[in-house]
């Protein structure tokens, strides 16, 4: 962590493109060894193609966030609230939709950095929990998510192209 710049900053319409490559990147390094090729471009192509990205940038529900290591981009935030979220948990929630860092800068707590940022959010918006799904295969993600605080209490299906796959619901209670 010595010298090291971090800043983390709300994306824009403007950051379309940089949000696209970062969001093929680290989740293409997250999966890839995981699922087959063809799943994983028609998830890629589905999930970050321009279209989509926009609409999820201009959504007012929703919130990126890159977060920089000496002027870097490292990896990014996306959060949702109400109608955004991906699940129906009513409007005291936030969700966690990704949390992705790039494999060159895993191990450094940037993941921890974009998840005190939600948190922030969380209370700024008067939230009383905040919840994310994490594929049940996942197990780093979930044993990062279980130390900082949440709890699994449920799951849904999540399709990878043409696989089921089941993401586990984990939930942290604010207080």
């Amino acid at each position: 962590m010595k010298n090291m710049t971090i800043d983390i900053i709300k994306c824009t319409i403007e950051d379309l493109q940089t949000l696209q490559e970062i969001s093929y990147q680290t989740f293409n390094e997250t999966f890839k060894d995981q699922n087959s090729p063809e799943n994983m471009t028609a998830y890629l192509d589905k999930a970050f193609n321009l279209n989509q990205l926009e609409n999820e940038l201009n959504n007012a529900s929703s919130q990126f966030f890159f977060v920089y290591v000496n002027d870097a981009v490292a990896g990014y935030l996306k959060v949702n609230s109400d109608d955004a979220q991906s699940e129906e948990m009513g409007g005291e929630s936030l969700e966690i939709e990704r949390i992705y860092v790039k494999n060159e800068f895993k191990k450094q707590g940037l993941g921890k950095y974009l998840l005190n940022k939600a948190v922030e959010i969380a209370f700024d918006t008067d939230k009383e929990k905040i919840w994310l799904g994490v594929w049940e295969k996942n197990e780093n993600a979930i044993a990062f998510y279980r130390k900082m605080g949440f709890v699994q209490s449920g799951a849904h299906s999540f399709y990878m192209g043409d696989e089921e796959q089941i993401d586990l619901i984990m939930i942290k209670t604010l207080d």
